[in-house]
């Protein structure tokens, strides 16, 4: 009987309609027209064809982009029916009426739940039990009528319980207008803060409200500004403003409530400031002054400060200071420096300090009583998971709250005793249509880079599933910014793995799953580890039997969009398709422009290209500036127009290049979600709706493959 299934599931991988088949001719794929400039650093001049596609409101652009739009619908209307029927199989395992565990804070329980048929969250809460009555604070699906694009940012009670402030983003843009509700007679108060970062917090007096304002061109948080309820938002002050454009502004209060944290961060720096949270009107000091190199961040809870940094400390340390003496050398060490175990957070609780750890690529917890050295680890049976601490607003309890997830698990809320060390599951996150995940399997592989550095590879597959040649896998990857791509459940994914799919995650450097050092040695001058270490896995799963190249196909979006573009460039025999999702491509240019977003903070992280060392190594990986007459892999590219982290003219002149580049007729689309930025669609179903696609993208290449060989 089990080879009937492996043959059943393998079939209907194989036995898809190949693309670009279609009923009716389809269109020539648009050639946008070329405007020569010419581009001179350095005294280097480079030729850009393609530049004019960043005129946002230039009329010639939205129609390229339309076009491109309409080609890729052409193309893909054959695989209409396929993406209906991913779309209600994704859709058919949300449950439709799903709602958040109930956390307790400051007299109330607060939840987050989700209506039938609807896309938007419900914000409630109940006072002081369970059974009281529940009282609706904000209705997304309400606020979100008539918007192509909504999100809530964030949401902040005041002390006493009285003015709920929101946060709300309707261009996807990141520019978030702060709105206050009385919670006594649910009306929104007259005033609006428009163009902030969405996060906000409330002094102690439940009138003053601090948040960071961003600039409007270049979307960098660099004040932070304090509100008087019942004031208009142009009378507000500035408490600070942060003249370095390297670094962003933040602001929150502290686990004991007693101080207001104002944060000033860069790639390579920290810089804290706090307030008594009783004292809105006065001014902030500086907890220790920024160097360079050092890294701090900072928490207070009973009469002392807490402080995670890497001072001497590669893979950071625990350290404590007085409120009266907050500067580095009054510092006292509390967890020490471990070259073998990345601390990445730390949790305050009344009798006990819980640890969020990462050792060999995996995430852990562990509690601390307090007067105790070690403490105990929390232990998971799993080869390859994620644990992570969740909110548990009140301090002074013994339980802690705790998420864990495998790549067959559902992401599942634990309640655990940190005195009993008993763990009890509150929720699992439902799967609808009778997942079982016994018929699922995760692997943890080890795959050797070119300089012989082993490269770790989470998969999950169906156990019926047989590996081979023909095997199709998609291979993810990201490693930027020191963010640790960790295994996770994704019920979206099932209608891959239930046809067939192997999934595999290659841990590559650039991430931060093996310390720091795997971070430091995939950025600036040593980036080009992060792609051939994704090369070398996808190598690795090939010599290994679990797949061949015409089968193998790779994702990533935003910096892994970087990723697939120059693995593209590297190794375009090694991939038969590949999804560059809202991809970073244009690094040199990108990173010239001041004006875009996000690039003067991120010189730390790729160079900066004044420099001309610089300018030479990421002109030599750059994916647009790479691009050659060669064939390439098919390939299906995403952006919005909106866009703020990655703007949509670098995916848009990638793809104008490539096609007048590439030696191949392999398929190239271009996708431009027209009222959205960065996260793609709103909505827990719209967003959906764009997965189908891709997966649909994926799985016609997949069966075209077997009927060409």
């Amino acid at each position: 009987m089990k080879k009937n299934i492996i043959a059943v599931v393998f079939v209907l991988a194989l036995s898809l309609p190949a693309l670009p088949a279609a009923d009716e001719p389809l269109p020539s794929p648009p050639l946008a027209k070329k405007v020569p400039k010419e581009l001179v650093i350095h005294g280097h001049a480079r030729q850009d064809d393609y530049y004019w596609l960043n005129q946002r409101e230039n009329p010639e652009v939205i129609e390229y982009l339309r076009a491109e739009n309409a080609y890729t619908d052409a193309v893909m209307k054959p695989a209409q029916g396929l993406r209906g029927t991913l779309y209600r199989e994704m859709v058919g395992r949300l449950k439709p009426d799903d709602s958040s565990v109930p956390y307790f804070e400051n007299g109330y329980w607060y939840a987050v739940r989700y209506e039938k048929g609807r896309d938007y969250p419900v914000y409630t809460r109940r006072k002081g039990s369970l059974k009281a009555a529940e009282k609706v604070l904000l209705d997304g699906n309400r606020m979100a009528a008539g918007e192509k694009y909504f999100q809530i940012g964030s949401i902040a009670v005041s002390p006493d319980n009285a003015v709920l402030a929101y946060s709300v983003d309707t261009v996807s843009r990141r520019q978030y207008r702060i709105r206050f509700r009385d919670l006594r007679s649910g009306r929104d108060l007259a005033e609006e803060i428009r163009m902030t970062a969405g996060r906000m917090a409330w002094a102690a007096d439940s009138r003053t409200l601090f948040y960071p304002v961003i600039d409007p061109e270049t979307l960098r948080a660099y004040k932070v500004c304090r509100h008087r309820l019942g004031s208009a938002a142009a009378s507000d002050a500035a408490v600070y403003e942060e003249k370095d454009e390297t670094f962003d502004v933040g602001v929150g209060l502290s686990r004991s409530r007693r101080f207001l944290l104002l944060s000033s961060r860069s790639t390579l720096s920290d810089e804290y400031r706090f307030l008594d949270a009783a004292r809105p009107e006065g001014a902030f000091t500086v907890f220790q002054p920024r160097r360079r190199g050092l890294e701090y961040s900072i928490d207070h809870l009973d009469g002392r400060f807490f402080v995670l940094t890497n001072d001497g400390a590669e893979n950071f340390k625990l350290m404590t200071a007085a409120e009266g003496r907050t500067g580095r050398d009054s510092w006292t060490e509390l967890v020490a420096h471990r070259p073998d175990v990345l601390l990445e957070d730390f949790d305050l609780f009344a009798r006990y300090l819980v640890l969020s750890e990462r050792r060999a690529g995996l995430t852990q917890l562990r509690v601390l009583p307090w007067g105790e050295r070690e403490g105990y680890a929390i232990e998971f049976p799993e080869p390859a998971y994620t644990v992570g601490t969740s909110f548990t607003a009140e301090p002074d309890t013994d339980l802690m709250r705790f998420t864990y997830t495998s790549l067959t698990v559902p992401p599942s809320t634990y309640e655990f005793d940190m005195k009993t060390r008993q763990r009890r599951l509150l929720k699992r996150q439902e799967v609808l249509g009778g997942y079982r995940p016994e018929l699922y399997a995760g692997e943890r592989l080890m795959a050797p880079a070119y300089d012989g550095t082993l490269v770790p590879i989470s998969l999950v597959y169906r156990k019926d599933t047989a590996r081979g040649a023909g095997t199709p896998l998609l291979l993810y990857g990201y490693g930027s910014y020191g963010y640790s791509t960790d295994p996770e459940f994704n019920s979206a994914r099932l209608s891959l793995l239930d046809r067939g799919f192997i999934f595999a995650i290659a841990h590559v450097r650039g991430g931060q799953e093996l310390g720091r050092s795997w971070y430091d040695n995939g950025k600036l001058f040593k980036k080009m580890n992060t792609f051939t270490d994704f090369i070398s896995c996808a190598e690795y799963l090939v010599r290994h039997g679990y797949t061949s190249p015409p089968r193998l196909f790779a994702t990533g979006g935003s910096a892994g969009g970087l990723l697939m573009g120059a693995v593209a460039n590297l190794r375009p025999d090694l991939f038969r398709g590949i999804v560059a999702a809202v991809p970073f491509v244009d690094v040199v240019t990108t990173m010239l422009d001041t004006s875009i977003p996000l690039t003067t903070s991120e010189y730390d992280e790729w160079g900066d290209p004044n420099r001309p060392e610089c300018y030479e190594y990421m002109l030599s990986y750059s994916p647009y500036d790479n691009v050659r007459a060669k064939d390439y892999p098919a390939m299906l590219v995403t952006t919005g127009l909106h866009d703020s982290q990655v703007q949509y003219f670098e995916p848009a002149k990638w793809v104008a290049r490539l096609r007048s580049a590439k030696t191949d007729d392999r398929l190239l689309l271009l996708r431009t979600n027209m009222e959205a930025g960065h996260g793609g669609a709103s909505g827990r179903f719209r967003r959906l709706e764009e997965v189908a696609f891709e997966y649909a993208f994926l799985l016609q290449l997949a069966g075209g493959q077997s009927s060409e060989k």
